[in-house]
């Protein structure tokens, strides 16, 4: 018997129509607009792995005979007081710089194309957010920095979507992106809800073109023109300057995680096991679970309990560092979803409730998630019995599966 933890997701209104015949702030037809049939320019780092190739999704059949009693509760960290010039950081638990800490998130957009890999930087975020693009084919990432006074840029930067947005809002983040969907971002981008760093394309009534660069690099080497913008640092720093944003964190900030103690483990020993985890199957040879041709997946290695992230049959690679991205935390949070027009674009909800999948320390936590219908509220992750989900600290990767697509998603106990 398969058994599912979640609540009933809010039915979906949408109410929103075609404003312009526009994609990323460009006239359709004078846009090389490659998201849902990108030609592969160059390839991927890191050495080819052998993707498993299963027949059926394996979820339910990890989650179906669960039943156990709650464990003890985890001592969480509560109080951030400052040792020696640190405090523990809201988005890893980890210990940081003060300044560094207490300072506004930059949440920046990249792509994930195969085309466009490998991505310049993003090793350095504390929090990843994915979810995918038009006609599903392939995914977006939203890199969340606040440990970022070590590099000099971060790239490729592409184009906003809403949904987006609204995660940025929740952890108080300022948003940088180049290009945007502008009938359903335009709306909201150009208000006093969101400090953001955008590119002068149209649709952005307040650019901040300093913060933006070609890589001329990659334009020699033959990458897409839209894959060779960058967003460097010190041209960051100084549109923030010049907005006039604020840099702290605000007063009613709303931390999303809780995270286990100094010499503690977040264990969870009682739930199943749970070692090869992907968003939307394992299937590499079809796109139906979601996630597009990328295919994305996480082994958890027991030796270092990090969970090592593989897409389009390779390990997913950090040019800066030439290494393999890893995460301590992963989330599969089941959001309502819907076309919103002709062209693909896709509504979201971040807001309201709905069910999620943890996972840390090699275990699975079946689970809800809750955010409140205002800007600023964080999302809030809880295990099968309605308590506080504890993470393990280090950085937390966040992947967005549309309700449709939750049965494709793979675990191997």
């Amino acid at each position: 018997m398969k058994k599912k933890f979640g609540v009933a997701v809010l039915g979906l209104v949408t109410a929103i129509s075609l404003a312009a015949c526009t994609i990323d702030g460009e006239p359709i037809g004078n846009q090389n607009n490659s998201d849902l049939n990108q030609v592969v320019s160059t390839p991927i780092t890191g050495g080819e792995v052998t993707t498993p190739i299963v027949d059926e999704p394996a979820i339910d059949d990890v989650i179906s005979d669960i039943d156990i009693e709650p464990e003890a509760g985890i001592p969480i960290i509560k109080s951030r007081d400052v040792v020696n010039g640190q405090i523990q950081s809201y988005l890893t638990g980890e210990w940081t710089d003060v300044e560094i800490a207490n300072r506004r998130p930059m949440a920046v957009m990249v792509p994930d194309n195969k085309a466009a890999l490998p991505q310049y930087g993003i090793s350095k975020a504390s929090l990843i957010y994915e979810a995918p693009m038009e006609a599903l084919s392939c995914t977006r990432l939203m890199c969340v920095f606040e440990d970022y006074d070590s590099l000099d840029h971060i790239g490729p930067v592409r184009s906003s979507r809403l949904y987006f947005v609204e995660q940025a809002m929740s952890l108080d983040a300022i948003y940088c992106h180049w290009g945007l969907a502008v009938p359903y971002v335009g709306p909201v981008i150009n208000t006093d809800r969101v400090d953001n760093i955008s590119q002068a394309v149209s649709g952005i009534d307040d650019p901040s073109a300093e913060a933006f660069d070609r890589d001329e690099a990659r334009k020699a080497a033959g990458y897409a023109l839209e894959f060779t913008g960058i967003m460097t640092i010190s041209g960051y720093n100084q549109a923030v300057q010049r907005h006039g944003y604020l840099t702290t964190r605000r007063d009613n900030y709303e931390p999303t995680f809780l995270f286990a103690q100094d010499g503690y483990t977040s264990s969870y020993e009682n739930m199943p096991n749970a070692t090869t985890i992907a968003p939307g199957g394992m299937e590499a040879a079809t796109a139906d679970g979601g996630y597009g041709s990328a295919r994305p997946y996480f082994v958890y290695n027991p030796a270092d309990h990090l969970y090592y992230r593989y897409q389009y049959g390779a390990r997913h690679i950090d040019e800066m560092t030439g290494e393999q991205l890893t995460c301590t935390n992963v989330i599969f949070k089941i959001v309502d979803w819907a076309v919103l027009d002709e062209h693909g674009y896709l509504v979201i909800l971040t807001q309201g409730s709905g069910a999620c999948y943890t996972f840390t320390n090699g275990k699975i936590i079946p689970g809800t998630w809750e955010r409140d219908k205002k800007d600023n509220a964080a999302d809030h992750f809880y295990d099968m019995y309605g308590e506080e989900v504890v993470l393990n600290q280090g950085k937390t990767w966040v992947c967005l599966v549309l309700d449709d697509y939750a049965d494709c998603i793979y675990v191997e106990e």
